[in-house]
């Protein structure tokens, strides 16, 4: 789910996000200038202009866009991946790793500026997590018949916090070789699904609306884990 065609060689405009994307993460918004951003990719702060028409822009970009291809590649994933529905849910699985692992930036970067949006571009990546979050529940359902909508959506939300936790393991030496890493978060997001369909008293806590000790209540407060964050990441809404 990166933010170019894979094999092609990245536009100019694509570079811009690039480089947006990885220094809004860095210093935040508004420790970015124009100029800085166009130094990153050799061309002057007001020849981005031509590409975009301020850094309010490439925010909005940045995150309704990585938002959409999340779903588009996932109803893809579910489309052409034949075969019993646990591979469709591996197929799902890999992509989000694939994105957790390539765009750590934008994790961060939606976690800390969202609400820098304005209120119909929110609406809009809501709107595509929403439907993306969906997407996942009707195929970990098909896998784990046990679980009921509420838990296996519970899950779903659950797991991408797991997945999205990449831009937490930033010091050098911290993640193992891409491979290696990979295949640890899909083993992980596999057991995750996996024991939440196990029969107990974990499963029946959580259907009878009880919560372990130290767990928050969705009373408490808004919950706002979704996608692409590691508590959202990009926040799916409810």
């Amino acid at each position: 789910m990166s933010t170019h065609t894979a094999g092609a060689a990245p536009t100019r405009r694509e570079q811009i996000l690039k480089e947006a994307a990885r220094l809004f993460a860095d210093r935040g918004f508004h420790g970015v200038g124009v100029d800085e951003i166009g130094a990153a990719v050799g061309i002057s702060g007001p020849g981005l202009y031509r590409h975009f028409p301020g850094k309010d822009a490439m925010l909005a970009e940045l995150l309704v866009g990585i938002s959409s291809r999340l779903l588009t590649g996932g109803r893809r994933r579910v489309a052409e991946t034949a075969g019993p529905a646990g591979d469709v849910l591996d197929s799902l699985i890999e992509g989000h790793i694939d994105f957790a692992l390539h765009d750590r930036a934008l994790i961060t970067l939606h976690d800390r500026e969202l609400d820098r949006l304005r209120e119909s571009d929110r609406k809009l990546v809501r709107q595509f997590q929403r439907q993306y979050v969906e997407l996942w529940v009707e195929i970990v359902r098909r896998v784990h018949a046990r679980l009921t909508e509420a838990e296996a959506r519970a899950c779903v939300h659950a797991v991408f916090g797991l997945l999205n936790s990449t831009p937490h393991l930033d010091r050098p030496g911290a993640l193992p070789g891409r491979g290696a890493m990979a295949a640890l978060l899909h083993r992980l997001a596999r057991g995750a699904f996996a024991a939440a369909a196990e029969p107990g008293p974990p499963s029946d806590a959580l259907a009878s609306g009880a919560l372990p000790p130290g767990a928050r209540s969705a009373d408490a407060g808004p919950s706002d884990a979704g996608p692409t964050g590691a508590g959202p990441g990009p926040r799916a809404g409810a």
